[in-house]
């Protein structure tokens, strides 16, 4: 934490292949966008234990990079792995996505991102895929750690290493993602992001994806398709589609007001890891209008789909709730499928054992320096449009 010059791009760089013995970072244009990151860091509001996080992170994410490309190296036929019409559910935070993925994933016809796949995507070059898998223990134990430092997190996320997890960590390892601007304040990074073509990004969720693919049929599991999930993609529906053609999407829906305050309590809560003092007016604001943008780009790419009421199944927050297994339904219909009766069963089990640790977040909009009327007016075309829904 004494570091003088913690973002440095070449220290960071070095760090990250010393450690791993490893100089390959593979294809793809990465440290442009992870510069401008970290130079936006080193002049952002972190206290020496935000920056120490925040760092250990980035390292993290690059030892993973070079990991993976050794892991492609040595077997080529990682990238003959294709990922074929994945279910992909979307909408604002604290709408029902997590419920809705991890329904579907409760199937065994469909593969999915684990909590420990996702935080340690690439295994020790000297993995052998039999056993247990050494990296859910570290996982875990991450996940404890997490746990003890902000137990609120687990309220408005609940993260497991053993259940699906999202694979916005892929996105935010391509140093093109908005995840940053949810534990401390950059804006311009911020800004910078909004001119940016996320397409190398996703094409790196991809490139992972066929990764994991590719490690799962090692421990010999088998599956008919990938269910994907985050929030992050609604404002990317246009490059999602274009990478993946075959996709069917979730769009979930809730009253923006209660999506919006409760994105305000996570980011808030994740500034507040980083830095001495978080103003929470500031985090409210910018959150709306992360949101409004990111609403206002799928609504517009949607609206330009020939084939969108084939291609997105709409679920409300309060219908997902009250017949999760109906809802499910649609969707299984949508794509094709036969709802199983194992399938089924699987997803009851699942809706019985579930850990329930989320709740309502402490706080109000108002807590943030919003009001719900103003709420209202930056959503109002989306309450409109999807007004059965919310």
């Amino acid at each position: 934490m004494d570091n003088p010059a913690p973002f440095d791009l070449a220290a960071v760089l070095a760090d990250a292949q010393r450690k791993e013995s490893l100089t390959d970072w593979g294809p793809g244009e990465f440290e442009r966008p992870l510069g401008v990151l970290l130079d936006e860091y080193a002049g952002a509001e972190l206290n020496a234990i935000g920056q120490h996080i925040l760092r250990s992170g980035i390292v993290h994410s690059l030892r993973m990079r070079l990991r993976a490309q050794e892991w492609t190296r040595r077997h080529p036929e990682i990238l003959d792995e294709r990922i074929v019409a994945p279910v992909v559910v979307v909408g604002m935070m604290r709408s029902g996505t997590t419920l809705l993925q991890r329904l579907l994933a409760a199937d065994p016809r469909f593969f999915c991102a684990y909590g420990w796949e996702v935080v340690e995507v690439a295994p020790r070059l000297d993995h052998r895929f039999t056993g247990v898998d050494p990296r859910i223990a570290v996982s875990e134990a991450r996940e404890a750690k997490s746990r003890q430092l902000a137990p609120e997190l687990f309220t408005i996320h609940p993260m497991y290493a053993r259940e699906a997890e999202e694979e916005i960590v892929f996105l935010a390892d391509a140093f093109l993602s908005h995840v940053p601007e949810s534990g401390a304040h950059l804006p311009r990074y911020r800004s910078w992001l909004d001119e940016q073509d996320f397409a190398p990004a996703y094409a790196y969720l991809d490139r992972m994806l066929r990764f994991v693919q590719w490690q799962k049929k090692r421990r010999g599991m088998t599956a008919e398709r990938w269910v994907l999930k985050s929030p992050a993609h609604l404002g990317y529906l246009d490059l999602l589609r274009a990478q993946f053609r075959d996709l069917h999407i979730v769009h979930m829906h809730r009253d923006p007001r209660t999506t919006i305050a409760s994105g305000a309590s996570l980011n808030a809560t994740l500034h507040a890891m980083h830095a001495d003092h978080v103003d929470r007016s500031r985090v409210g604001e910018q959150w709306l209008q992360r949101m409004g943008w990111t609403n206002d780009r799928a609504m517009a790419v949607r609206e330009g789909w020939d084939d969108d009421g084939d291609r997105v199944t709409d679920i409300g927050f309060d219908d997902a709730v009250a017949d999760p297994i109906g809802q499910v339904a649609r969707v299984y219909d949508a794509i094709g499928l036969p709802l199983t009766a194992d399938a089924e069963t699987a997803m009851r089990r699942w809706l019985a054992e579930r850990p329930r640790e989320t709740a309502r977040p402490p706080y109000g909009l108002e807590h943030y320096g919003l009001r719900p009327e103003q709420v209202d007016e930056r959503f109002a075309l989306y309450n409109k449009h999807f007004r059965q829904y919310i």
